[in-house]
């Protein structure tokens, strides 16, 4: 059904960001429409309940909705270089996101947070230093809940804290942050983009209009990223490298969060364990330090917080092995951090859609700490090609049974770890419900 007439927008995806700018437009009074690729998307249900003035189309993205519109507000799980969407922009049409309904509506100061790997982890790790500062805080974004909800639930904020993606800020172009973090970048969605270059220079988007730039000067693409005149904080870490002025040193076998060789907090009195959260912390330090925050109070903060569910999260000893639940874990970096923070033996569960990644620098790190791989999902064959040769390889079509066959490979005082290297979508609607399978999974080995 085609709308009878002209529309404000129309609003392309109905996932929580989509529904978020329903909400948030609706309120201005915009005439909307709202299409979806899928036939039932997740918010089909809330969008005729809730908002029944609003016309919508499921099932694909019919060109006949957009001319007449004035803007159409993508969501990022939508490929903007849709044939529809490309004729759409050739014609005058302005497509925007979320985020950017967020910045033009914001007024209090936002942190923005991206990177491949981390950037959920330093997000709330933000958050929980700025209520220890006692500063109103409201954190979310590509994380959840949605940034335009944030701005509803919380209009009082002192600050919103935001960890953004890549999809996201390719159509943003009005966010100008008190503090924007880059942690890293490594090669990751490359089925979406040309290149390295080219996610780098979504990623880059970030630092447009930002007051403050914390940058990982340790990272060749994060590092070439500064702006010339904007203020950076630079983190590492490597103790040697020059540029930083927060870094990981190690003293008398200790690992030391520094600034400016002071020592702020140990890795040993965070409540997070592995040198990639060592260095998650630091990068938090860096943006709190530029907030404004107290350093007493962000050190309180990190000595506090726990981690994030699905996020190198101990789901505890069961039949004497150790399990560990990293789905979020969905490119091939977070797969190696999450590996190279556990000292036991581990038998590595991956698999999952690949994303056009190069799996080969799995390969060396396994080959120091790993038992075994059991390997399951769309990718498994093209993960077992670069790994066989260097670790025993397991092949399943499941992971209900690559946690069996990982429990088979496995000897007492090894770690399990679900550490997927891939995204989920070819077997789970996300990686929090690959999470929670895989959690589901290991309480019935502990019952056994």
């Amino acid at each position: 059904m085609q709308p009878s007439l002209a529309l404000d927008a129309v609003v392309v995806g109905l996932g929580d960001s989509g529904l978020a700018a329903v909400r948030h437009l609706s309120a201005r009074g915009y005439q909307l429409g709202v299409l979806d690729t899928r036939t039932q998307p997740p918010h089909a249900d809330a969008l005729q309940t809730q908002y029944p003035q609003v016309v919508s189309h499921f099932g694909g993205l019919d060109a006949a909705w957009l001319p007449s519109a004035r803007e159409v507000v993508l969501s990022p799980g939508v490929d903007p270089r849709h044939p529809v969407l490309q004729r759409y922009r050739e014609q005058g049409g302005r497509v925007i996101g979320e985020i950017e309904l967020f910045a033009q509506a914001v007024s209090a100061p936002v942190i923005a947070v991206t990177g491949s790997n981390g950037k959920s982890t330093v997000t709330r790790m933000v958050a929980a230093m700025a209520a220890e500062a006692g500063v109103a805080a409201a954190a979310g974004g590509n994380l959840g809940p949605p940034a335009l909800d944030l701005l509803h639930d919380s209009p009082q904020a002192d600050c919103y804290v935001l960890e953004l993606s890549s999809f996201q800020l390719e159509t943003t172009q009005s966010l100008k942050p008190q503090v924007a973090a880059v942690l890293n970048l490594s090669p990751d969605h490359l089925d979406r983009y040309a290149g390295m270059s080219d996610y780098a220079a979504a990623k880059a988007r970030i630092l447009n209009g930002a007051q403050h730039a914390v940058l990982n000067a340790a990272d060749e693409w994060v590092s070439a990223m500064a702006l010339p005149g904007q203020s950076v904080s630079w983190f590492s870490d490597c103790q040697t490298n020059s540029v930083a002025t927060w870094q990981l040193i190690e003293r008398e076998r200790v690992t030391w969060l520094c600034h400016e060789q002071n020592p702020v907090i140990s890795a040993a009195d965070l409540s997070v364990v592995g040198r990639h959260n060592a260095l998650n912390a630091l990068a938090a330090l860096a943006i709190g330090n530029a907030a404004g925050w107290p350093e007493a109070a962000m050190r309180k903060a990190l000595q506090q917080f726990n981690g994030l569910p699905h996020r190198s999260e101990s789901l505890g000893v069961h039949a004497e092995r150790l399990w560990v639940n990293d789905s979020k874990a969905t490119n091939v970096a977070a797969a190696i951090a999450a590996i190279c923070g556990l000292e036991a033996p581990v038998v590595l569960i991956a698999g999952g859609q690949g994303k056009g990644q190069d799996f080969a620098p799995l390969a060396p790190v396994l080959a120091k700490t790993a038992r075994a791989a059991v390997l399951y999902g769309q990718d498994a064959q093209r993960l077992a090609q670069v790994l066989a040769d260097h670790i025993p390889v397991t092949v399943v079509d499941s992971l209900q049974s690559a946690s069996a066959q990982a429990l088979a490979h496995s000897a007492p005082g090894d770690v399990i770890l679900l550490a997927p290297a891939c995204a989920s979508l070819d077997q789970f609607d996300n990686y929090q419900a690959r999470g929670e399978c895989f959690r589901a999974l290991v309480a019935e080995v502990a019952n056994a």
